[in-house]
């Protein structure tokens, strides 16, 4: 029998998410070489938003082991020479990335070879452009995820001096499924339409944070509900990202799940949770703000549409739809229109609905070998140090225990032994009070601080 020529890979993903856990997890397979084996190790930075067991369960991928950690138990981890990754994927909001950079390239001093490093966003980047690229500067690769972003990307690290070579263009990780197939609405007046067909479905796409107020969110659940009144043959879904007490990359004050409670919604109305990919095959239209779910919609040529009601503006996200022809407000739905997507709007996003999404990882896969078979790496380089940001960067490391250098501060968590059975009920007992602090007290406080 001729030897097997797949090559081990062993991969380790740090994600502070239950998104970013998806999107960290899901790269780590698109980007690694063909031939690869993968050995997939999950590690879940401790903090408000680690994903619970049914939040991992809903992402669907399976980590060879998988632990919580701290930023500095991470670093204690992988710089044990026994921890001999050879890729490393930071799945983590900007500031945590940088402190990990500098806690890695410390950890790592003086090894003959060490990881190949690689992170990038989640999903659509239309608010803090330059911090967060910035932020990421320093890894091997930094991941675009559209031929815009990768492009964006290189302006602003060219425009600060910083290198800009490891910048690559890719791909959402997350995108697939069948492609539509057209399914018109039918009325109840034409019983006969009915036979063999499913419902034509609508699905709102809800978002954690966007909007925030009590009011821009309530009017968005009434014409929801308004829309499945109004059409009694469709099903109406409202698709929402946690249930009550889970917390997901951004804090939801006002669950849409308490506020449906004072309404009176239809029969063919529903929430539904789950895996989005799941929704979308029985998806008809698919209405969002600006959640990264229009993409994948558009990816399999679902009818998408971005709401106006609330305008057009930045702090929605809707504003990074401009051009996309997906634009649409609640009348033109309830009137029955179906939004029609720019093409080249559309290919400029990575959404490759053109059919050229399995080679969007081309270029990453290519580099992450070309990387894997030097002989050695330089050592990581941010482009934040304390030369060229003294008043920024050391109040990045110490939010993660780490000094100006990158080293473990005093008082540090420990990550030597593992914790006792006492010290981890603990742990779940502060964890759980400090989320029902972020998500229930600390709302109400502002709101009477508002009155």
């Amino acid at each position: 029998m001729p030897a097997s020529t797949t090559k081990s890979l062993r991969v380790a993903v740090l994600a502070d998410s239950d998104t970013r856990w998806k999107w960290g997890s899901l790269t780590a397979n698109r980007v690694s070489p063909a031939d690869s084996d993968i050995r997939l190790d999950g590690y879940l930075l401790r903090g408000r938003a680690t994903p619970t067991a049914r939040q991992l369960e809903e992402v669907g991928v399976r980590a060879d082991s998988l632990r919580e950690v701290t930023a500095v138990e991470f670093l204690r981890e992988l710089g044990k020479e026994d921890h001999a990754y050879d890729v490393v994927v930071l799945a983590l909001v900007g500031g945590a990335v940088q402190a990990v950079l500098h806690g890695l390239d410390r950890a790592w001093d003086g090894r003959a070879k060490r990881p190949l490093v690689v992170t990038g966003y989640v999903g659509v980047v239309y608010e803090k452009l330059a911090d967060g690229l910035l932020l990421r500067h320093g890894a091997d690769l930094v991941l675009a995820n559209s031929r815009q972003d990768a492009d964006r990307f290189r302006a602003v690290y060219e425009g600060v001096g910083a290198d800009a070579g490891s910048v690559t263009e890719v791909a959402l990780p997350f995108l697939g499924g069948a492609a539509y197939t057209e399914n018109d609405p039918y009325t109840e007046n034409d019983p006969s339409a009915k036979q063999g067909r499913r419902p034509y479905t609508v699905v709102f796409a809800a978002q954690p944070s966007v909007p925030e107020s009590r009011k821009d969110r309530t009017y968005l659940l009434d014409r929801l509900i308004r829309h499945a009144r109004l059409h009694p043959d469709r099903e109406v879904l409202l698709k929402l990202r946690s249930r009550p007490g889970e917390h997901t990359t951004h804090i939801e004050e006002l669950p849409y799940q308490k506020l449906v409670q004072k309404a009176d919604p239809p029969a063919n109305f529903r929430l539904v949770y789950g895996h989005m990919g799941e929704v979308l095959d029985r998806t008809d239209l698919l209405v969002t703000i600006s959640s990264t779910a229009a993409l994948e919609s558009l990816h399999r040529r679902i009818p998408t549409a971005v709401l106006t009601d609330l305008g057009v503006r930045e702090a929605l996200g809707n504003h990074h739809f401009v051009g996309s022809g997906c634009l649409a407000s609640w009348d033109q739905l309830d009137a029955g229109h179906r939004p029609a997507p720019d093409a080249e709007w559309v290919a400029r996003q990575g959404v490759a609905a053109d059919g050229s999404y399995e080679t969007a990882f081309d270029a990453a896969r290519l580099r992450i070998t070309e990387l894997l078979a030097a002989d050695r790496l330089p050592p990581l380089a941010p482009y934040y140090t304390p030369v060229t940001a003294p008043g920024y960067l050391p109040g990045i490391l110490a939010r993660h225990h780490l000094g100006p250098d990158g080293s473990p501060l005093p008082g540090a968590p420990a990550a030597d032994r593992e914790p006792s059975p006492v010290r981890q009920i603990v742990r779940r007992a502060a964890r759980g009070a400090y989320r029902h602090g972020v998500q229930r007290v600390a709302p109400v406080i502002r709101r009477m601080g508002e009155l």
